[in-house]
This record gives C-alpha cells, sequence and structure tokens, in this order.
C-alpha cells in the first residue's frame, strides 16, 4: 500500500528536488499540464525585464547588434541543441511549431521530387496533419497516407509526433527512422511532447520540430524550433525564403540567395521579448543533468498510474518505457470530471471526445504532488463532485 509518508521519502530522496524552487508555482496547485504549458521560472521575468528596459529602453534599434537580437535564432538554437541530441549549427529557433512543419515537410519533398507520397498520422495533433493537407493541397498530385499502413516505399517524407499528444503513446525514434530511411523516405518527427521529459535524440533523423512553452518552460507563445541534419544545409530548400534567411540579408537585393548551413531557414525578424524568456528557459536546462529526468518521468506516471487503479480506463500505455510523460485516462464525462479537479487545485487538461491529460514536468513535479492528484481525482469520482451542472459548461479552452 503507497501512502503519502512514502511519496515524502522518495521526494526526500529525489536528485531533481532542487530544480522545484527555480519555478513559480501557486500555493495549493497541483500542476499537471506541463505537457501544454510549462511553469514560470524564476528568472524569466528578470530577463523579460530586462530585455525591455535594459535593451529596447537603453539601447533603442542598437539592441539588434549590441544585445544580440539578431542572432537569437541561431544562439538559442546552438544552446538548445543538446536537448534533442543535435550539434552546434543544427538547430534554428523561431517563428512556430506549424510553420516549422510546413518548412521540414516542403523541404523534403522538394529533396525528393519523384515521390509523390506524404506518411502522417491522423491522430498527429491536429496542427501537423492541418499542415500537410495545405501543403498537399497547395502543391496537388501528392497522396497522404496514413502511418497505419506500413507502407514507406514509394513515400517522399514520413511525419510522425515522437509522443502521441492524446494517449502519450511513445514510438522508438531510433527504429522508426531507420525504417522510414532504408525504405528511400526523409524523417520528420515532431518532438513537442517530448523535448524536456526525456532525452531526445534525432541526430539521426533528417528533420525536426518542436515547441519551447511546455516542458521547456519558455512560456505562452515562446518559438518554435527547426533542427535540419548536416547533410542537407547544402540542398535543402527554406520554401518560405524570407530575409533573414538570406545570404546577406542587409544588403537588400533583389532576388533571394539563401544563406549557408541553418541561417537558411530562418524567416523573418525574431520575437526578441519572447526569446528573452526562452533564454531564461535555458539557463536552467543546461544545468539538468538529463540521463535522471527520463528515471524520475517514468516513476511519477508509474505513481500515478498505479494510485488510480482501475477507477479509471487507462488509454496510456500500461508499460512506462513506452509512453512519454503523461498519463490519459477515459471517461465518458471527461470534460466536467477535469472541470471540477481543477476547481479542487489539481489541473490538468481535456481532449476531446473523453480523455484527461495528466503531464508529469520532473523537474517540478513531486511524488507527493503525485499522490494528492490521484487522491483528489478518486474522490471528485467517488463522491461524483463532476456532476455540478457548472462544470458541464465549455471554456474555449480545454
Amino acid at each position: 500500500m503507497i501512502d503519502r509518508d512514502h511519496c515524502l521519502a522518495l521526494d526526500a530522496g529525489d536528485p531533481l528536488r532542487a530544480f522545484r524552487d527555480e519555478f513559480v508555482l501557486p500555493e495549493g496547485v497541483v500542476y499537471l499540464v506541463g505537457n501544454s504549458l510549462g511553469a514560470l521560472p524564476r528568472g524569466a521575468a528578470e530577463r523579460v525585464r530586462r530585455a525591455v528596459e535594459d535593451e529596447w529602453g537603453g539601447q533603442l534599434v542598437g539592441g539588434w547588434n549590441h544585445a544580440g537580437w539578431y542572432a537569437q535564432p541561431l544562439t538559442a538554437g546552438d544552446r538548445l541543441a543538446p536537448l534533442i541530441g543535435a550539434g552546434p549549427g543544427q538547430v534554428v529557433v523561431g517563428n512556430t511549431t506549424s510553420i516549422a512543419i510546413y518548412q521540414a515537410v516542403a523541404a523534403a519533398l522538394r529533396l525528393r521530387p519523384e515521390r509523390r507520397v506524404i506518411v502522417s498520422d491522423v491522430r498527429n495533433f491536429p496542427t501537423d496533419h492541418y499542415m500537410v493537407q495545405g501543403l498537399a493541397g497547395l502543391l496537388g498530385g501528392y497522396e497522404i497516407r496514413d502511418v497505419s499502413e506500413g507502407r514507406f516505399d514509394d513515400a517522399a517524407v514520413v511525419l510522425l509526433a515522437e509522443v502521441d499528444y492524446r494517449t502519450g503513446a511513445r514510438h522508438d525514434v531510433p527504429a522508426v527512422t531507420a525504417q522510414v530511411q532504408e525504405a528511400g523516405a526523409l524523417m520528420v518527427w515532431d518532438v513537442c511532447h517530448s523535448v524536456g521529459a526525456m532525452k531526445v535524440d534525432v541526430s539521426g533523423a533528417d528533420f525536426a520540430v518542436g515547441c519551447t512553452y511546455k516542458y521547456l518552460n519558455a512560456g505562452p507563445g515562446a518559438p518554435a524550433f527547426l533542427y535540419v541534419n548536416p547533410r542537407h544545409h547544402a540542398t535543402a530548400e527554406n520554401v518560405l525564403s524570407g530575409w533573414h534567411g538570406h545570404a546577406e540579408p542587409f544588403a537588400f537585393e533583389a532576388g533571394y540567395r539563401p544563406a549557408e548551413g541553418i541561417r537558411r531557414f530562418a524567416i523573418g525578424t525574431p520575437h526578441v521579448l519572447s526569446f528573452a524568456a526562452l533564454e531564461a528557459a535555458l539557463d536552467v536546462w543546461e544545468r539538468v543533468p538529463m540521463d535522471q529526468i527520463r528515471a524520475k518521468s517514468m516513476a511519477l506516471t508509474s505513481l500515478f498510474v498505479d494510485l488510480v487503479g482501475d477507477a479509471l480506463e487507462l488509454v496510456s500505455p500500461a508499460d512506462a518505457a513506452a509512453r512519454g510523460s503523461q498519463v490519459s485516462l477515459r471517461h465518458p464525462d471527461g470534460y466536467p470530471v477535469m472541470r471540477a479537479l481543477i476547481d479542487r487545485g489539481v489541473h490538468g487538461d481535456f481532449r476531446a471526445p473523453d480523455v484527461l491529460r495528466f503531464g508529469f514536468a520532473p523537474l517540478y513535479i513531486r511524488y507527493t504532488d503525485v499522490y494528492d492528484a490521484a487522491a483528489t481525482l478518486l474522490e471528485v469520482l467517488d463522491r461524483e463532485l463532476w456532476r455540478d451542472e457548472k462544470y458541464a459548461r465549455r471554456l474555449a479552452v480545454t
């Protein structure tokens, strides 16, 4: 029988426990939504203040040179690269995940012009599949095939998420990448729901994309990133040929000439204030022993699964190694159940039609948080507290 004292002992022995103090977490809240929006790093407010008052306020337009704004897509990319198994000069930061997906898939299609099939997953996060649909519709003549068919022999590109956003199921990145590339296709990974929650390595892939506002804690609207394997740097084309990807942006030439290396995948002006918050988050991540992240992630999710038991149907894989850092449960009235839970200080989220999601950010979630969350969920279910009619009203963001 697992009790709270046992969880207190686990917290006391947790090698990552000191990192919790690096984040702002409201009193009385168990925050299990790090897979949607990470908690605020304590250093972020001061870093953004400096960007606003000292750099913008004090240097004005000179900040592009003297505060390093112009170089941020590359300097932030080099700092982020180790978190996904990449090296310097292989990652560019900026724009959104949707745009990065568009860039990566479009570049892959141009590298395989003789093939007219895009393999995706209808269960991917909607923006992944929507961007593929939009690109295929624009270009014309492309078939979109679901990955469940298991055929890559005539595919130009395969786009998959390392961790399924709804179920938490995890792909074997090296094995799938090898299978796709052996078939002659190019591999694009979406690591939005894995980076920062486990050790990620996309170095063998052709492209990878991800966001920084989930487990990486860079804040709402934080910029996304794009990894391009060095073997494609000289030949991959950025179809969104903005001026910051030009070989000489300030020559103001009439024609586009792509920059060398990863810079060619920059597009336009970086969002400097959002970069400031990302830099504060990376100040934390550069000190995190990544080999300990995955072990704690699996321990947290396993504890939650054990404590909830059979009170709800488990949607995520039962094997901790086969899931990301989240647990998904099913209830026919999942939305009001989640609303009732949030009202009692345990924050998860809901994904239609009936899935309750709980994300476990290893840097700031404690074992006692998991115990309290499970106990509150069982109380909501046992006492049917979710039946209060106020919980049935849908909010815009679920």
